[in-house]
């Protein structure tokens, strides 16, 4: 079996047009972050709430790993990965979407998993995953840093 890297590497991701092509999102839609990455703005998921049709969310939280390091985020990607599946043959399903939040690297710093999920369960490319993506935690870290220095140098 090869090693959660080793896989991530191995796959071929689709260009991230294609992926909001998908899901009925026009190019202009979405805010590239290279080829496999985007944001997408808020007005557009707003819109697009609008004229959605209703549908079923499944939350997965407050999960303990197992040893090997399956959680939330494995355990989410394989439920929509066997959703999208089962929609293949019965079209009344619908497509599933999976929305994850940005990991946090926290006090362990990542030795606990990156929140990429695993083995062929899991969000590519890992790499930029544990690097927080296109810099915002980062940012907001900065910020909040910049704003208790400011307030502690303040009160002395």
């Amino acid at each position: 079996m090869s090693i959660d890297l080793d896989i991530a590497l191995a796959a071929e991701l689709d260009p991230i047009v294609d992926i909001a092509a998908a899901l009925n999102l026009d190019p202009k839609d979405i805010v590239p972050f290279g080829w496999t990455k985007a944001k997408v703005p808020i007005d557009v998921l707003d819109a697009a709430a609008e004229s959605a049709t209703d549908g079923k969310l499944i939350l997965v939280t407050a999960m303990s790993p197992t040893p090997a390091g399956e959680g939330k985020t494995t355990t989410s990607i394989g439920l929509t990965d066997g959703l999208n599946e089962l929609a293949k043959t019965n079209p009344e399903i619908g497509q599933a979407v999976l929305a994850l939040r940005e990991p946090s690297m926290g006090p362990v710093f990542g030795m606990k998993g990156g929140a990429a999920g695993g083995g062929y369960a899991q969000v590519v490319p890992m790499e930029d995953i544990n690097l927080h993506f296109t810099g915002d935690f980062a940012a907001i870290a900065a910020a909040n840093n910049l704003a208790a220095t400011m307030l502690d140098n303040h009160m002395q």
